[in-house]
């Protein structure tokens, strides 16, 4: 249902080369393709692919497990060789090594043809200071590969219609690209702290606060990317701000309409303050296509978005740059609640696979095969336990992924 451009869509756009295309799949809309020339690292069949794997925390490492796995099969099946490499990430290698991104895990993803990540955090390391805390390792690590720009997206499967909290009459035909940035804003943004306040009436109160900042060129390369995506799409994007009472947002709309009218004329523009975008997203999600909006804003609202699907679960999403290695996992959190209990669902780690296939390593026949594999299991009646409904055959973790590898 979408196709990204290729791995550098910045590049692409700017030099009017062609994009990579994608078959017309739940997960990529366009049926065009291109050359592997235009990808952003060739790779052929007889090159090893250097993957860093970060299994993470919580359930990351039993689904990861499962991800691997259907890696290995369907390179044999297509004449594939992976170089994996093994790294300590988030809570981990707070444990490990005493920092939630060590160096040597940011240079062996750097020196990847591509990162596959599955998930970070849990309850263990809440009480660390802000800067010590899993979390911080993943923007660390979107940072220091340069991946700006984080496609998230929300499509709702036929088989799991009925999964959604919404109306099926909703949320049925719905397929909502998020395009998020990723290493700007609030989450980046200096000043930040504590201190005291001098406010009439609350001095000596004690304070928090963070500073919401993008220049010109955060917000130039991140609309050229949501163009890009959405010329793949629908032509249709929604750009998400606050511009009513924020100046980041009021540059974030000058900005993204002038790159608009400049070099994607094509493309239909739309701005709508976030707190509506949120309610428009209950209301009516079938009138969004392809979204473009900040850090903070964009991490909401694909949240959001993904659970009119009726699970996070099921998506996986891409983190990319203009270039080196793309950041490839599921959007769902480390659930440590049922971490080792083989009760997780690993289907988005295992797409979050097949997208780094098609997006980084150039192997679009590979990603084809592993998504019609998860297609087929959820047709033959096959759900874990947050896809649940009656009439269904309840799995594990394993078993599911057993069930993607017997229809490979």
């Amino acid at each position: 249902m979408m196709s990204v451009c290729s791995r550098s869509p910045l590049k692409s756009c700017a030099q009017g080369q062609r994009h990579r295309g994608a078959r017309n799949s739940l997960w990529s809309r366009s049926s065009s393709s291109s050359s592997s020339s235009s990808s952003r690292r060739s790779l052929t069949a007889c090159a090893a692919m250097k993957v860093t794997l970060l299994p993470g925390d919580g359930i990351g490492p039993e689904i990861m497990d499962v991800a691997v796995d259907v890696l290995n099969t369907i390179a044999t099946k297509h004449d594939l060789t992976f170089d994996f490499t093994t790294k300590l990430v988030g809570g981990a290698a707070i444990d490990e090594h005493g920092c939630p991104l060590p160096d040597d895990t940011l240079d062996s993803c750097k020196a990847s043809d591509s990162v596959l990540l599955a998930a970070i955090g849990g309850y263990k390391w809440d009480s660390l200071p802000s800067n010590d805390k899993p979390e911080r390792g993943l923007l660390n690590l979107r940072a220091g590969l340069g991946a700006f720009a984080n496609l998230r997206p929300a499509v709702v499967l036929p088989q799991l219609a009925d999964a959604s909290t919404l109306k099926p009459e909703v949320v049925s035909g719905v397929d909502i690209m998020v395009v998020r940035e990723l290493t700007g804003g609030i989450y980046f943004g200096e000043p930040k702290g504590f201190g005291v306040s001098d406010k009439p009436g609350m001095e000596g109160s004690r304070t928090g606060y963070n500073t919401d900042v993008y220049c010109e060129k955060e917000i130039e390369r991140l609309a050229r990317v949501g163009y890009a995506v959405a010329r793949k799409r629908g032509s249709k994007v929604c750009s998400v701000d606050k511009a009513n009472v924020l100046e980041v947002s009021q540059l974030w709309r000058e900005v993204a309409q002038r790159v608009r009218d400049e070099e994607f004329p094509d493309i239909e523009l739309s701005h709508m303050y976030v707190d509506n975008a949120a309610m428009q997203l209950v209301r009516n999600p079938k009138q969004f296509d392809t979204m473009i909006t900040g850090n903070i804003f964009g991490d909401i609202l694909s949240d959001e978005a993904s659970m009119i699907c009726g699970s996070i679960g099921m998506l996986p999403s891409a983190s990319i740059g203009e270039d080196g290695p793309g950041l490839f996992e599921p959007i769902h959190g480390s659930a440590p609640d049922i971490a080792g209990q083989d009760i997780s669902n690993p289907l988005a780690m295992i797409l979050s696979a097949a997208m780094m296939l098609r997006y980084d390593l150039n192997q679009e026949a590979a990603a084809d095969q592993i998504e019609k594999a998860v297609e087929k299991t959820l047709d033959d009646g096959y759900r874990t336990v947050d896809l649940m409904s009656e009439g269904m055959k309840q799995v594990g973790c394993r078993e599911m992924g057993d069930m993607v590898l017997e229809r490979l």
